[in-house]
C-alpha cells in the first residue's frame, strides 16, 4: 500500500526537528500512512474525549501523565477537534525536546489559524490527497511501483504522445469507475459503494466541516455544493450562486474558501499577461474527488450514459495533476486561459520561463491554436482518454 508521500515523510526528522503536520481530508490516509511510517510511536487519538481533555489542560505536568518518559515519537491525531491545536503542541515541542512530534488534522483551514502564531518556525505541513491514479493502480495490485506519468506526460517532451497508448490493463475500465466512485482507499477493497459515498459526503460536510463552528446555515452549505457540484469546471459567479441561494456573497465566498481548506474543492485561476482580451479574475471550480462530486448531485449512472462525461474527465486530469505537482515539488503554478471570446486552455503550468499548455477532452479532437498563437514559447497538449496515461 504506497503513496507518493511514504519517502518524503519516512525522512522528514533526519531533516527537521521540527513538528510534521498532515493534512487532508477525512478518510484519505492519513492515519494509516503515519502509523505505517512511525510503528513504534505512541498513538493519541483526540476524538477520544479523556484524551482530548487531557490535552485542553494545556499544561505539562499534565502532558506528562499521558505521554511515556521514554517515548521518541509521539501522533496526535484529529488534532483539529482541539480548542486550541497551537497551543497544545507548543507547549510539548518547547518542553518535551526529545520527542518527536507527528499531528494529523482534517482542516487546514482550522489548523493554521489557530496553530500559525504557536507554531511559527515549530512546524512542516505535508498535503495528502485522495489517492493518484498510480497509487490506486498500486493498491490494486495492477502496478508494483508508483510514478508520476499524468505530470510526466504533459512536461516531459520524450514522455508527450498525442496518439492512443496501448497498456498493458483495462485503462477504460479502470479509469470509468474513477471517474464515477472516485479514488478514496476504502473503494479499494469496496469498488462500486455507492452507500459508502453518500454517507461519507455528509460527515465530511456536517461533521468534518461544521464542527469547527465556521459555518452557521448547514442547509445553505450543503446546497452550495450540490450547486458548485454540478459547475465543475465552470466559472465561479459569486453573485449568481447568491441570488440562487437567497445568501450574502460575502457568506458565499467564506464558504467557499473553508470548502477548500476542508479538502473538498479547490479553485483554478486564470492565467493571463494582462492582455485585454484574456479573463483575469473569475476562477474555476474543482473537487478533489469525483466520488464526492457525484455523491453531492446523486449520480452514480454509467459513464457513458452521462452528459458530463468531459467535465467529469477535466476534473480527474487537473486533480491529479494538482496532487503529482504537490507530491514531487515540480512547483509548477496551475491556471486555466480563456479569451473573452472564448478560445480557452483547460489547464496551463507555468515554472520559470516553461509555460505548457494542456486541452483536457475524453475524445480526441483538435488542438485549439489559439493560446499557441499568442503564446508562441508555449508547449501545447492534448489530453485524452486514450493517451492520458
Amino acid at each position: 500500500m504506497k503513496r507518493h508521500l511514504d519517502f518524503k515523510i519516512s525522512q522528514h526528522f533526519k531533516k527537521y526537528r521540527q513538528v510534521l503536520i498532515l493534512l487532508g481530508s477525512r478518510q484519505v490516509g492519513k492515519t494509516t500512512l503515519v502509523k505505517k511510517i512511525f510503528p513504534a510511536a505512541d498513538f493519541f487519538l483526540v476524538d477520544n474525549e479523556p484524551i482530548r481533555k487531557i490535552l485542553e489542560s494545556y499544561d505539562i505536568e499534565t502532558y506528562k501523565t499521558l505521554i511515556d518518559e521514554n517515548s521518541k515519537e509521539i501522533i496526535i491525531d484529529e488534532i483539529h477537534l482541539l480548542d486550541d491545536p497551537g497551543r497544545a503542541v507548543k507547549i510539548i515541542y518547547d518542553q518535551l525536546e526529545d520527542i518527536r512530534i507527528i499531528i494529523t488534522g482534517s482542516s487546514s483551514f482550522h489548523i493554521r489559524n489557530k496553530t500559525g502564531e504557536s507554531l511559527a518556525g515549530r512546524k512542516i505541513d505535508y498535503n495528502i490527497y485522495p489517492l493518484t491514479f498510480s497509487e490506486y493502480l498500486n493498491q490494486k495490485g495492477i502496478e508494483e511501483e508508483l510514478n508520476y506519468n499524468i505530470l510526466e506526460k504533459i512536461i516531459d517532451d520524450k514522455k508527450y504522445n498525442p496518439k492512443d497508448q496501448a497498456y498493458r490493463f483495462d485503462v477504460k475500465n479502470i479509469l470509468d469507475g474513477v471517474l464515477i466512485f472516485g479514488q478514496y482507499p476504502h473503494l479499494i477493497k469496496n469498488p462500486n459503494d455507492e452507500k459508502y459515498l453518500l454517507n461519507f459526503t455528509d460527515s465530511l460536510i456536517f461533521r468534518d466541516v461544521l464542527e469547527l463552528n465556521l459555518i452557521e446555515d448547514k442547509k445553505l452549505a450543503k446546497d452550495l455544493l450540490k450547486l458548485l457540484a454540478f459547475q465543475i469546471g465552470s466559472l465561479i459567479n459569486y453573485s449568481e450562486l447568491a441570488d440562487n441561494l437567497k445568501a450574502d456573497q460575502r457568506t458565499i465566498r467564506r464558504y467557499v474558501e473553508i470548502f477548500e481548506q476542508s479538502f473538498i474543492i479547490f479553485r483554478l485561476y486564470p492565467y493571463s499577461k494582462k492582455k485585454r482580451d484574456e479573463i483575469t479574475k473569475a476562477a474555476k471550480i474543482f473537487f478533489y474527488d469525483t466520488g464526492i462530486r457525484n455523491a453531492l448531485i446523486g449520480d452514480f449512472s454509467d459513464l457513458e450514459s452521462r452528459t458530463d462525461k468531459g467535465a467529469l474527465f477535466e476534473n480527474f486530469i487537473i486533480s491529479e495533476l494538482v496532487k503529482l505537482n504537490s507530491y514531487s515539488e515540480n512547483n509548477f503554478k496551475l491556471y486555466y486561459w480563456r479569451t473573452k471570446q472564448g478560445s480557452e486552455i483547460d489547464v496551463v503550468l507555468e515554472k520559470g520561463r516553461e509555460l505548457i499548455g494542456a486541452e483536457v477532452k475524453y475524445k480526441r479532437k483538435a488542438i485549439n491554436k489559439a493560446f499557441k498563437n499568442r503564446y508562441p514559447e508555449a508547449k501545447v497538449r492534448l489530453v485524452t482518454a486514450g493517451n492520458f496515461y
